[in-house]
Order: structure tokens, then C-alpha cells, then sequence
């Protein structure tokens, strides 16, 4: 899914963050393209890509957990989490 809450109101993502734990507990991998925070933080894993857009973008800067990303990357992601 690509931007799934663009101009989604806050209430609406959590309902829809229902939604995506009610696929995965039924056995289905979802990846989501986002840059909803409500999103990422949420998510099982996160694949953060940068560092910027463009030609400097499209590179792996971290794997791993919303926790793991928050207590130990640099990535601008991190910082808004």
C-alpha cells in the first residue's frame, strides 16, 4: 500500500491501524509505503530509505523495530518518532 492516509483525519488511522493488525493477525505480510508517524510507529519492522529524496535517495539507512529505531538510529525518520 503506497500513502494509505493521506488526508485521513488521526482517528481514522488508529481505526485503520486496527484494520492492517486484523491482516496480519489472519496470516498476511502487508508492506506499506508511509510517512504517517501514527504508521511507523505501529509498525512490526520499518525499511527506512533515504537520505534524502532523488539521486540521494533509494538507500538502505536502517532496518528494524520502531524501538530500535528510536533509541539508536540518526535517520530523520528517528528524529520525528
Amino acid at each position: 500500500m503506497d500513502e494509505t492516509t493521506t488526508g485521513l483525519h488521526p482517528k481514522d488511522i488508529e481505526n485503520f491501524i486496527v484494520l492492517l493488525d486484523r491482516m496480519v493477525d489472519a496470516g498476511n505480510s502487508i508492506v506499506v509505503v508511509e510517512h504517517n508517524q501514527q504508521i511507523i510507529r505501529n509498525s512490526d519492522w520499518i525499511i527506512d530509505l533515504g537520505s534524502e529524496g532523488g539521486e540521494k535517495g533509494g538507500n538502505i539507512i536502517f532496518t528494524g523495530t520502531p524501538k530500535e529505531m528510536v533509541e539508536g538510529s540518526q535517520s530523520i525518520t528517528a528524529k520525528y518518532l
